[in-house]
């Protein structure tokens, strides 16, 4: 220990930085030297989700709380914070807690942000301060749990805002999120997961820098209207549980072409016509659509996914070879076809598909790649089969698994 304390603080901090948050903090104990030592840790990571010595005693606080929030954070001394990660689970912190943690965070130009907050349902909500909303320097901001309620400013501005996610949060009202999005100028990377009780009454994405996004709209979720304006985006994974019944309200899709989309992945509960028309410049598409009508088709005729190269199919009902169908005859330049028997396929009935009149030669000569998962020998399947391999003469790699 003595020849690690003849070292520059500089570089003992530097020693410090590799250990984990807790670990560092505890090594103030150590000497005088070492006592406001860890306050200069260009990041700290507080992780409360798994107890170690077992003690679920809410009646006192966790370690997290009484040493970091409650006695150390306030006098933190490195004027900027790389990074601040906290996660707490079944464990209950007040309001004014968050709002003078993150105050702090922001006053010392905080760049990436990370808090996950599940308690108790009984604990109240808890909002941040506004300055977090204006914050000039966060590059990151991560906020996980249905305890969250994110209340923004008209006059949000994050500048320097690349990433964000909102996991399961909630929202003041329904323009929040518009009001949040419509102040981060240049982000690319959007997660957000929707739960029931969100106080949402639709998605509104409009981000023109947008590059990546991910959105998940749980079954409990009010449905309203969906809209979604990201011509520079790339990525897209979509995830709808509304199922399209008598008990549901009525939804609606609104979505911009994306000339610059690589990748999307599809999951819907009913016709996804108004997804899918603005995904036709995708390379790549993996397609699930757990209910389809057998009296409808997926979009209208006229669609060409011109650049489409890879389609990954989740079989989930009977319908399936009706929508292969229709993508294999608008996909000129497809190259691998991937077919996977969802796990929770619903099969009642099987109508024969006539596959020698339904699909052009063109297809034929583009597949080189074929993969068939979860294979069960249906009669559907075996239709499907002896047609391909009497034609697909241009195939260089076959898989099939039952």
């Amino acid at each position: 220990m003595a020849n690690i304390s003849m070292l520059s603080d500089k570089l003992r901090i530097k020693i410090l930085s590799f250990l984990p948050t807790k670990v560092a903090i505890s090594t103030s104990v150590l000497s005088k030297q070492w006592e406001f030592l860890w306050m200069w840790l260009p990041k700290l990571d507080f992780d409360d989700y798994h107890n170690t010595n077992g003690d679920f005693n809410l009646s006192k606080p966790s370690y997290l709380c009484q040493y970091f929030i409650y006695k150390n954070l306030s006098l933190y001394r490195s004027p900027i914070i790389e990074s601040l990660r906290l996660r707490i689970r079944l464990r209950s912190l007040e309001h004014k807690d968050f709002e003078s943690w993150v105050a702090i965070a922001v006053s010392r130009c905080v760049r990436e942000l990370s808090i996950s907050y599940l308690p108790f349902y009984r604990d109240p909500n808890v909002l941040f301060p506004t300055s977090l909303y204006t914050c000039k320097s966060l590059v990151t901001l991560k906020l996980e749990g249905f305890k969250i309620l994110v209340d923004v400013p008209r006059m949000a501005c994050l500048p320097s805002l690349k990433t964000l996610e909102l996991l399961h949060v909630r929202y003041f009202d329904k323009d929040t999120l518009r009001l949040l999005l419509q102040g981060c100028p240049i982000l690319e990377d959007l997660f957000i997961h929707r739960v029931g009780n969100d106080n949402l009454k639709g998605t509104v994405v409009t981000v023109p820098s947008l590059l990546r996004l991910s959105l998940h709209i749980d079954s409990t979720c009010s449905s309203g209207g969906n809209i979604i304006v990201t011509p520079a985006l790339k990525y897209f994974y979509f995830e709808d549980y509304k199922a399209e019944d008598y008990y549901c309200e009525s939804f609606s899709y609104s979505i911009a072409r994306m000339p610059e989309l690589q990748e999307a992945n599809i999951i819907v509960l009913r016709n996804p016509q108004e997804l899918l028309e603005p995904l036709t410049y995708s390379r790549r598409l993996s397609l699930r659509v757990a209910f389809n009508s057998a009296e409808k088709t997926v979009y209208r005729d006229g669609i060409v996914f011109g650049q489409l190269e890879k389609l990954e199919l989740h079989i989930c009902d009977d319908d399936w070879s009706k929508l292969l169908v229709q993508l294999l005859k608008d996909s000129p330049k497809l190259q691998v076809l991937s077919l996977i028997v969802d796990s929770k396929s619903r099969f009642v009935g099987y109508k024969p598909v006539s596959w020698e009149s339904s699909v052009p030669d063109g297809f034929l000569k583009s597949v080189e790649t074929f993969k068939f998962k979860g294979h069960k020998g249906r009669l559907e399947e075996r239709h499907f089969l002896n047609f391909f391999f009497k034609h697909a003469r241009y195939l260089k790699s076959t898989s099939i698994l039952g």
